[in-house]
């Protein structure tokens, strides 16, 4: 079941922004990985970095849907501001 509000989760909520981050980060680092092979010998630093970074964003991305967003949850956890 969606929550009331799914248009404006998906709008402003810093955890789909920062998972939409982290996909981002996994689509390209093949091609990072690819051009760093073409113009570096040792391209396993640039594929460490990619992974560390995606893994910290996805870190980043749970810490952020766990805390409540006032724009978007209102007062109540869970609950639309209506209901009061």
């Amino acid at each position: 079941m969606l929550v009331h509000n799914w248009r404006a989760v998906l709008r402003r909520a810093w955890s789909v922004r920062l998972m939409t981050l982290a996909l981002l980060c996994i689509v390209l680092e093949p091609v990072y990985t690819f051009v760093a092979a073409t113009w570096v010998s040792r391209n396993i630093y640039i594929q460490l970095a990619m992974s560390v970074a995606t893994g910290l964003i996805t870190v980043a991305a749970i810490i952020a849907r766990i805390f409540v967003q006032q724009k978007i949850s209102g007062d109540l956890n869970g609950k639309p501001p209506a209901e009061g």
